[in-house]
């Protein structure tokens, strides 16, 4: 490769195809102000092409923490855990306190197994996939500790950093 190549490469798809080698803008005039906006320069669709990721939160990488196993967003501390033992609409689930980068949809009534509870579905914002749901309400007393806590299902999450 040539150091010309290597400067024209297209990042956004080097990791899919290892950077497209962009042919040189034609010469403006002097004085010529840039196009407003260039053309695209890449062999592949804007479909195709990765979108960087921005989180609204990252987690301390020193903490053991739960990520979105579909696209690594952070999602949760393991001191934020409260409990294992819950069961989601696809197999396990944990609850925690508190969670981050995650989208809340509009609360609705379920009867869950244990009993009549008014719950958000969550989704992450990074993916949009949907990961468990917020208690809203619990509508009998012996539930009301979870009110504001959030299910994830485990099928949904990844450790990661320090859990040797």
């Amino acid at each position: 490769k040539t150091a010309l190549s290597t400067l024209l490469r297209c990042f956004p798809c080097e990791r899919l195809c290892g950077g497209c080698t962009v042919p040189p803008a034609p010469p403006r005039p002097p004085g010529a102000l840039p196009p407003a906006m260039p053309p695209p320069r890449c062999h592949l669709s804007s479909a195709t092409r990765l979108t960087p990721r921005t989180f609204h939160s990252y987690l301390p990488r020193s903490h053991r923490t739960y990520s979105c196993v579909h696209c690594r967003a952070h999602l949760a501390k393991h001191e934020e855990l409260i409990s294992k033992s819950f069961q989601g609409s696809h197999g396990r689930a944990y609850l925690f306190n508190s969670v981050v980068n995650v989208g809340c949809g509009p609360a609705e009534q379920r009867l869950l197994l244990t009993g009549l509870h008014s719950v958000a579905d969550i989704f992450c914002e990074s993916c949009k996939t949907t990961l468990g749901w917020k208690y809203e309400q619990a509508f009998e007393s012996s539930q009301k500790y979870k009110e504001g806590k959030f299910i994830i299902e485990m099928s949904h999450m990844v450790k990661e950093n320090g859990w040797d």
